[in-house]
């Protein structure tokens, strides 16, 4: 998702925009906060879901997390990093995306510990241990970001992290029932019924809640796929023993068309639908520290493409285009891909013309080689890359976070039929030097001049870059698909998908669908609106 920031924004321009997250004075917000009995059971869809019903009622509404552990993120137009689900909520909310929407981003670097980001900036790389001492300077980050939205307007819908029930850490707790008791919000518990055993979990998450358990106002289950006149007995127990009413039932949705993002979704594919398919076959490879691969949602939506995931050799070896995606950890990622002999594989997909393409990390495993002389991403001071392109890339400790607009240098224009302009972001920690120049990249921060450097490499079939989000601008992206196409003899296809517009379609159809499914009225109420 790229916010283009010269277009209006619900009506607003990014100067007005900001003018009224920073000095619109009003009381303390009113919150609703979604928590659930464990991760992937929805919260992340729920609150963007309301979102979009409290902005469809002319409420002022912001998303917020406290604190999110997630490799895909996106950069606020301050050039801050944030989780990228809360930036799809605030895409929902109709407001521009602000790093006081998750004051705290956590990223895992494998044995390093986990990436702490403060507001949109790293702070530091810290163990577990580490991190849990630190829960005062977290929680006074957490303290500011609240307090900066709550008075700005009028309902902060709050997304709460795993389950609020993990006894052994409920007194370093900063992003559960801390943060319910900091807002004064009004708690929904979300039970995956899927997964099996939905009134156990809802019934003792909540018995584990103690003093916590007051906040908690009603119940959602989630992903059901039966018949509803069997499930309602359960419903009544279930408030019986707890009290607590089940305020909606929300359905099994097979394919919102909205970016998902936890990494344990990503589908790995099959030979068996490549050897069928007749269209274009792009394989992204499946890292064990990918990140960001959000990139690649758009191309889901092309009917003349199959996308797989996979870090099968012969898969690879059968795409029309192999993309190595973005990493936490480019290293141990391209270690990983030498120790399975997928180097060999995508050299030699390169050399019979395959399409080889790197997006920030995967651009930088093409490099010649890697330096790290301060080893600050693994433990290895220099690795060879794959070295399809003549570059080498060093990791030094300023993390670059920017958005970005860029254009195709006319030296090295690629072969798509396509002059730009291009919208993304930036992040990323090392730099790459040597025959670097595929792309004229300005980085954009308000209030300052565009910075201009140049960004990417291209040798013949091979090409990488550090802009996210380029495959969502939809000229480059049928430019890109029609230069596959015609590679294999097959004519240019126009679809006219415009993927921005595919999810803000959506993100209202789930809206409406929890509009009819949840009791608006009893939220309404839990609100005093």
């Amino acid at each position: 998702m790229v916010v283009i920031i010269v277009e209006l924004v619900s009506g607003l321009t990014l100067a007005r925009a900001y003018h009224n997250l920073t000095n619109r004075k009003r009381p303390m917000a009113k919150a609703l906060m979604i928590q659930a009995t464990g991760s992937g059971a929805g919260k992340s869809l729920t609150v963007a879901a309301l979102c979009r019903i409290f902005a469809d009622m002319g409420l002022w509404v912001a998303p917020f997390k406290s604190q999110n552990m997630a490799l895909n993120s996106y950069i606020t137009p301050e050039g801050g990093e944030i989780g990228r689900a809360q930036a799809l909520q605030a895409e929902a909310a109709r407001v521009l995306p602000s790093v006081h929407m998750n004051p705290v981003l956590l990223k895992a670097s494998g044995e390093a510990g986990v990436q702490v980001i403060v507001h949109g900036k790293v702070l530091a790389t810290m163990s577990s241990r580490e991190y849990y001492r630190s829960k005062k300077t977290l929680w006074r980050a957490v303290e500011e970001s609240y307090h900066q939205l709550s008075s700005s307007y009028d309902i902060i819908v709050i997304e709460g992290a795993g389950s609020p029930a993990e006894i052994n850490l409920m007194d370093v707790d900063i992003a559960n029932m801390a943060v319910a008791e900091l807002a004064g919000a009004a708690v929904l518990l979300v039970g995956d019924i899927d997964r099996g055993g939905v009134f156990a979990s809802l019934y003792g998450t909540l018995e584990l809640l103690g003093r916590y358990r007051k906040y908690v106002k009603g119940f959602i289950i989630n992903k059901f796929r039966g018949d509803l006149e069997i499930l309602k007995p359960g419903l009544d127990m279930i408030t019986q023993k707890t009290g607590v009413p089940v305020i909606g039932v929300i359905p099994w949705i097979d394919d919102i068309g909205l970016p998902e993002e936890d990494g344990l979704c990503i589908p790995r594919g099959s030979i068996q639908s490549l050897e069928r398919f007749e269209g274009i076959k792009i394989v992204v490879l499946r890292l064990k520290y990918i990140s960001n691969f959000t990139d690649f949602d758009p191309l889901l939506y092309e009917p003349d493409v199959e996308l797989l995931y996979s870090d099968s050799v012969v898969e690879i070896e059968n795409a029309d285009v192999v993309i190595i995606p973005g990493s936490k950890n480019t290293v141990k990622d391209l270690l990983y891909l030498k120790q399975k002999g997928l180097i060999e594989s995508i050299l030699r997909a390169y050399h019979k013309g395959t399409e080889i393409v790197g997006l920030c990390g995967g651009y930088q495993m093409l490099s010649k080689k890697i330096l790290d002389p301060e080893r600050i991403e693994s433990t290895y001071p220099e690795v060879e890359g794959i070295g399809l392109l003549d570059i080498e890339t060093i990791f030094n400790k300023e993390k670059i976070t920017s958005q970005v607009s860029a254009e195709p240098e006319k030296r090295q224009t690629l072969p798509y039929n396509f002059q730009g302009p291009i919208k993304g972001y930036e992040i990323h920690m090392g730099r790459t030097r040597g025959a670097v120049g595929l792309f004229r990249l300005r980085r954009l921060t308000p209030g300052r001049e565009p910075q201009v450097v140049p960004d990417g490499s291209r040798n013949h079939n091979c090409w990488g870059t550090y802009i996210h989000g380029i495959f969502d601008n939809d000229d480059f992206r049928r430019s890109f698909i029609n230069y596959i196409r015609q590679k294999k003899g097959l004519k240019p296809l126009q679809t006219g998908i415009v993927y921005s517009k595919m999810k803000e379609r959506a993100l209202n159809r789930l809206a409406d669908l929890l509009r009819d499914r949840l009791d608006i009225e009893f939220i309404l109420r839990q609100l005093r609106l």
